[in-house]
């Protein structure tokens, strides 16, 4: 039988945050879902009330904190899914810089739009 690889390290952080990221995605998505496409549908979603919800912390840090977590839990999917098919050395240290750098453009574009969406600054 063949032997079961993973660039995951176990009780590495970043194997154990993947984890936890993943737990965190799914009920903030189920949240998501039924806030925004049962209780609200499609058509009775507007600009105004995207700006009431988001003015309210709670629901505030819940989406950043889903913005954080999703960026995480995907670019690091993506990486490890790199190394698994033979990534390593210089182009690992380059592509894991160059991911970095494109999450933390993209967490602060997402903040950026979520501190404006919410009024509150």
């Amino acid at each position: 039988m063949a032997e079961h690889y993973s660039s995951f390290q176990r009780g590495n952080w970043r194997w154990f945050v993947q984890r936890i990221t993943a737990v965190f995605l799914i009920g903030a998505l189920a949240f998501h879902f039924i806030t925004l496409h049962f209780v609200n549908h499609a058509a009775e979603i507007t600009f105004a009330g995207t700006e009431a919800r988001m003015g309210q912390i709670g629901y505030f840090s819940l989406m950043v904190t889903f913005l954080v977590a999703g960026a995480f839990h995907g670019v690091n999917g993506v990486y490890n899914a790199l190394v698994n098919m033979g990534l390593s050395g210089a182009q690992k240290k380059v592509v894991g810089a160059i991911l970095t750098i494109a999450t933390l453009l993209l967490i602060a574009q997402g903040l950026r739009v979520a501190v404006a969406m919410s009024g509150m600054f």
